[in-house]
């Protein structure tokens, strides 16, 4: 049991103590490092993952749980006993909207696997579509209905996902899909350990400025719960109900259990609204992972 947390921890923690300590000295390097990293490596590592993976059906499977789960806790969660605070749309977005992709990943391959990888890949491209088209409209407060159609039409096209899977799909149409599937594994991984340490970086930034009173583990404690145990519960239940395979289940509710994705703070930065909420509850939910998240693979592994 112990062998999963080490490789887990041992791919976490060195990137983001490095983007941490980074951060601390060069607050604007998170800044320069984010475009390039969103605008081109983000769009490799996709690529790359999913033509490892490949396009199976679980992955679809996976990504529309990741729509329909969002989906529900950004209708309804706010209505529920005790989760009045998540009336705000940063914080409602933030409570299902995870860092699969540079958390979940690493953490899948830690405790399931490998041929959880195409679930993985599934769930992380579902939520990333709905947190980059999504987000911007919710946080930004657009109301007009034509407005609200151009803006998921235009960040669903702009979405990093979307064009590494437009990327995938074109190689997959050529005869070296298989060479190109090996040639950007690595890369892929590489992006996973940079975005990481640009996670550390903006998590050291955000220490050194101080953490605003909105901002501080009590006043975001719901907020904190809901993304770190309730949801992945949520996950685990509704997969559960859905009859999925045991492995689905378990993938789909690890990835639950990511943090609040670093994708929050941009948004909320580019559209200038509730910045300091949620970029305590980026670096709030990522330093308790390191604890609930290996315990939830521990507990999924126990009881599949």
């Amino acid at each position: 049991m112990e062998v999963p947390i080490l490789r887990f921890l041992l791919e976490l923690v060195p990137s983001l103590l490095i983007g941490f300590w980074a951060g601390r000295r060069h607050q604007t390097l998170s800044t320069r490092l984010a475009e390039p990293l969103v605008r081109f490596g983000v769009p490799i590592s996709v690529m790359g993952l999913l033509l490892k993976g490949g396009l199976s059906g679980d992955m679809l499977q996976a990504a529309g749980l990741a729509v329909l789960a969002m989906s529900l806790v950004l209708v309804g969660a706010a209505r529920l006993p005790g989760l009045a605070e998540l009336v705000s749309p940063t914080l409602r977005l933030g409570s299902c909207t995870g860092n699969t992709a540079y958390f979940g990943v690493p953490l899948a391959l830690a405790f399931l696997p490998g041929e959880a990888l195409p679930i993985v890949i599934g769930y992380d491209l579902g939520a990333t579509l709905m947190a980059w088209s999504l987000g911007p409209l919710m946080l930004g407060g657009q109301v007009d209905g034509s407005q609200r159609l151009r803006g998921l039409l235009s960040n669903l096209a702009a979405s990093p996902a979307t064009r590494g899977l437009i990327g995938a799909l074109l190689v997959l149409m050529t005869p070296w899909s298989a060479s190109m599937a090996d040639a950007l594994w690595w890369p892929s991984r590489c992006v996973i350990v940079l975005a990481l340490m640009v996670v550390g970086m903006r998590l050291g930034s955000i220490h050194r400025q101080g953490i605003a009173p909105v901002a501080r583990p009590l006043q975001l404690l719901r907020p904190l719960l809901a993304k770190l145990l309730l949801y992945p519960l949520f996950l685990l239940l509704l997969a559960s109900l859905l009859q999925f395979k045991p492995l689905m289940v378990q993938a789909v509710a690890l990835q639950g259990a990511a943090p609040t994705a670093i994708s929050l703070l941009l948004i909320a930065e580019s559209v200038g609204a509730d910045q300091e909420r949620a970029a305590g509850l980026v670096f709030w939910s990522t330093l308790l992972a390191l604890i609930t998240a290996p315990a939830w693979g521990l507990l999924l592994r126990s009881q599949f």
